[in-house]
C-alpha cells in the first residue's frame, strides 16, 4: 500500500591508480544513478596497497565528492590483497544463532594472522553437507586495514557506513547486470591497476577467490621497457590500443598470464570436487576497457569472455555522463557500484 522505501548509498573504490564513487537510489528492484566520479591518482601515492600519500588519498576523495556533486556523507568502501582471506570451511552443523563462536575458534585454525588482529564474518552455505556438517563461507580481514580505510574516509569528511570486500562487490554487479545459468561456473575478474580480483562463483556461492598480483601497470611497463618510452606515452598507447606501436603481443602475454592462474584455479576446483570446468568469464575494472583485452582473452582462454556493466538496469540520466561514453566508462565503476548495491547483514 505505502510501497518500498527509498535508498540513497554510495559505494566508494580506493584503487592503486583512480578513486572511484558513485551515489544510487533504489526503491524495490529500482536502482537509479545519481551522481559518480572518478579521478586519478598519482602512480606513487598507492604503491603494492600501501598508501604513500595519505593526504593525497583524503584530499582526493574530497575533490571527487565536491566535483561529483555527491550528497550522501555515508559510504560503503571496499577492501582487498594480502591482509583478505576469504575461504570455505566444513564444520559440525549448529543453528545460526550458535555458530559465531564456534565459527571463531575453527578460524584460528584457517587464518595465518592472530585471531585478536582480525575482523571476521561468515555466512552458513546452502550446501548438502550431510545430516552433522555444514559448510561455512569465512571472511577474514586484518584490523588494522580496516581501521586505516575508516581513519581515510573519516579524514576525507565521511562516514565509513560499511566496509566489504571487493571481489564480493563485483559479484553483486554480476547478479544484478547479467543472467547466469543454473549451474554455471563463472570467472569474474576485475582488472586494476596493480591486482586482478579473482572470485569463481556458481549459483551465487564463491567457489574461489584470490587476488592476483598484476594489473594494468604490469603492461605499462612492458610498453616501456620494450619501446623505451616514457610511462605517459605508454598509457596513452594503450589506451588507444596501440596507434604507433604494436602492443598487441604485450597484451597477449598479460592474457596468458591470467589464462595460467584461471587453469590453476580450475584444476583445484576440479580437484576439490567444487567444479569440473570454467563456463564463463565475466571482466570488469580499469583494464577491461583497454581496447582488443576481451577479445584476446577469449581466444587465449577459449571461453566467452562478457564485459561486465554495472549501468546495464540502471537508470540514469543521459546528461550525467555529458562528455564521456557510458559503455566504456562503466566497467570502471563495477567495484564502487557493486559497493553500493550491497546488503547488510542480517545478523
Amino acid at each position: 500500500m505505502f510501497g518500498t522505501r527509498k535508498q540513497t548509498k554510495v559505494g566508494l573504490d580506493i584503487g592503486a591508480s583512480t578513486i572511484k564513487a558513485v551515489e544510487i537510489e533504489m526503491q524495490g528492484s529500482d536502482i537509479h544513478l545519481l551522481n559518480f566520479g572518478v579521478t586519478a591518482l598519482d602512480p606513487e601515492t598507492i604503491v603494492d596497497g600501501e598508501i604513500m600519500d595519505r593526504q593525497m588519498v583524503v584530499e582526493t576523495i574530497q575533490n571527487l565528492f565536491e566535483s561529483s556533486g555527491i550528497k550522501r556523507k555515508r559510504v560503503i568502501a571496499g577492501i582487498h590483497g594480502r591482509g583478505v582471506i576469504v575461504k570455505k570451511i566444513v564444520m559440525e552443523r549448529l543453528p545460526e544463532q550458535d555458530a559465531s563462536e564456534a565459527i571463531y575458534w575453527e578460524a584460528e585454525q584457517h587464518v595465518p594472522y592472530d585471531i585478536n588482529d582480525v575482523s571476521l564474518d561468515f555466512e552458513i552455505l546452502g550446501v548438502d553437507m550431510g545430516p552433522k556438517q555444514m559448510q561455512v563461507l569465512l571472511v577474514a580481514a586484518k584490523r588494522d586495514l580496516i581501521l586505516n580505510l575508516a581513519d581515510i574516509i573519516r579524514e576525507a569528511g565521511l562516514a565509513p557506513e560499511a566496509v566489504d570486500v571487493n571481489s564480493f562487490a563485483v559479484q553483486n554487479v554480476v547478479e544484478m547486470s547479467h543472467e547466469l545459468r543454473p549451474e554455471e561456473v563463472a570467472a569474474l575478474l576485475d582488472v586494476g591497476a596493480e591486482i586482478i580480483n579473482l572470485n569463481i562463483v556458481r549459483d551465487g556461492i564463491p567457489l574461489y577467490t584470490q587476488d592476483i598480483a598484476a594489473g594494468v601497470n604490469n603492461i605499462i611497463r612492458a610498453v616501456q621497457k620494450k619501446f623505451q618510452v616514457s610511462r605517459e606515452e605508454a598509457v596513452e598507447e594503450i589506451e588507444v590500443g596501440g596507434s604507433k606501436l604494436d602492443i598487441k603481443p604485450l597484451i597477449e602475454s598479460f592474457c596468458k598470464d591470467i589464462a595460467q592462474n584461471l587453469e590453476k584455479s580450475a584444476t583445484y576446483l576440479k580437484t576439490s570436487g567444487d567444479a569440473e570446468q570454467l563456463d564463463k568469464i565475466f571482466l570488469s575494472g580499469g583494464g577491461a576497457r583497454i581496447p582488443g583485452f576481451v577479445d584476446t582473452l577469449a581466444r587465449v582462454q577459449t571461453l566467452p569472455v562478457d564485459l561486465v556493466n554495472p549501468l546495464r538496469r540502471v537508470q540514469y540520466a543521459p546528461e550525467l555522463f555529458a562528455g564521456s561514453d557510458p559503455e566504456q566508462l562503466a566497467p570502471q565503476l563495477t567495484v564502487s557500484m557493486g559497493l553500493a548495491l550491497r546488503k547488510g547483514r542480517q545478523r
